[in-house]
């Protein structure tokens, strides 16, 4: 039977990022995931890069900052392996109508910038302000993660349910499935909202269901990403558009609420009226891997080979450089960039 030196479960953006950066450190891995590779919250999301989240706990800035930095490289590195684009963008984010006060790297705009700037836009908010960040395409970039991957030699499985991480003489021995056992002296649980739901350890990760929509316009209606106390927009280069997101505790429950969606898109309407000439394309809903303090769970249990890295709630995408980063110093012995004193599993074990 072939057997790896690690194994990851699951198969979205953190899994897929954590395991090539393995790969790339000489680590033979084995990728388990319980449906389609990328189709779960990484398939769901918008992709902003929000490295000043003012709603972000103060523990995770550095994280979320450090992260940021790193984007553009990393892209480059997956974009060169993979050779698929990702769609990265660097037009920034303007805050509109914003109640309290905008990040102190941010620039005042006035009705005049706005209107020279993003045209379109419904005139006279009662404040705007813009923040240098980037936004990417999820789901192009788990696809040319997954590229990547399979370029390095990681083994992927799919439609694989894992049961239980297995356990011998006190360490971890590999992984069990509804189907079979794979062998590996470490494992690495990047399941996001299912982390939690299989022994050893119960990680008090829940899903939080986030519904969003996507249309597209005939022209660029928007350069920016926008963000407003009721929703936001996110423009793709190709003039697609992402309006969102809800944030519901629904349970496993990804259904999507036509009243929800329609209720979304009133508000981007609102926001640039054009968008109501736009062609709605698709709607969705996402389950965000949420833990009780709002932090990720990052590092390694107190059971020898077992790592845990899940628990992103909203920034799984943003996170991903930065986790899989860490988590390969970690898993090679080596010191980590950033403490982890706040992520670690052993808070809630």
């Amino acid at each position: 039977m072939k057997t790896w030196e690690v194994i990851v479960i699951g198969a979205g953006v953190i899994g897929l990022a954590t395991a090539w950066e393995l790969r790339k450190r000489g680590l033979s891995v084995l990728v388990v995931e319980r449906g389609e590779p990328g189709r779960e919250a990484s398939h769901a999301a918008a992709g902003m890069l929000v490295g000043n989240g003012q709603e972000n706990p103060p523990a995770l800035q550095p994280l979320a900052t450090t992260s940021a930095r790193m984007y553009p490289e990393f892209v480059h590195a997956i974009e060169d392996e993979s050779g698929t684009k990702v769609d990265l963008r660097s037009e920034g984010t303007l805050l509109i109508g914003y109640t309290s006060d905008p990040p102190s790297s941010s620039e005042t705009l006035s009705p005049a910038d706005l209107d020279r700037i993003e045209p379109e836009l419904a005139k006279a908010p009662a404040s705007a302000a813009r923040i240098e960040e980037r936004s990417v395409d999820p789901r192009a970039l788990t696809a040319a993660l997954l590229k990547a991957c399979l370029h390095r030699g990681v083994d992927v499985s799919s439609g694989e349910d894992v049961i239980s991480v297995n356990l011998s003489d006190a360490r971890v021995s590999g992984v069990t499935t509804l189907k079979t056992n794979y062998p590996a002296p470490m494992v690495v649980n990047c399941a996001g909202a299912w982390s939690g739901q299989f022994p050893p350890y119960k990680f008090p990760t829940r899903p939080v269901k986030g519904q969003m929509l996507a249309v597209v316009s005939r022209r660029m209606l928007v350069q920016h990403v926008l963000r407003s106390p009721h929703v936001y927009i996110v423009p793709r280069t190709n003039r697609r558009i992402l309006i969102g997101a809800s944030v519901e505790d629904a349970g496993y429950d990804k259904s999507v609420v036509p009243d929800t969606i329609h209720c979304m898109h009133r508000e981007a309407i609102k926001l640039v009226p054009a968008l109501a000439e736009a062609r709605m394309l698709e709607d969705w809903a996402g389950l965000r891997p949420g833990t009780p303090d709002g932090l990720p769970i990052l590092g390694p249990t107190p059971t020898p080979g077992y790592y845990v890295a899940t628990g992103h709630y909203r920034d799984g995408i943003l996170l991903t450089p930065i986790t899989a980063t860490i988590m390969g110093q970690i898993i090679t012995g080596e010191p980590p960039l950033l403490d982890l004193v706040s992520f670690l599993p052993e808070r809630f074990l």
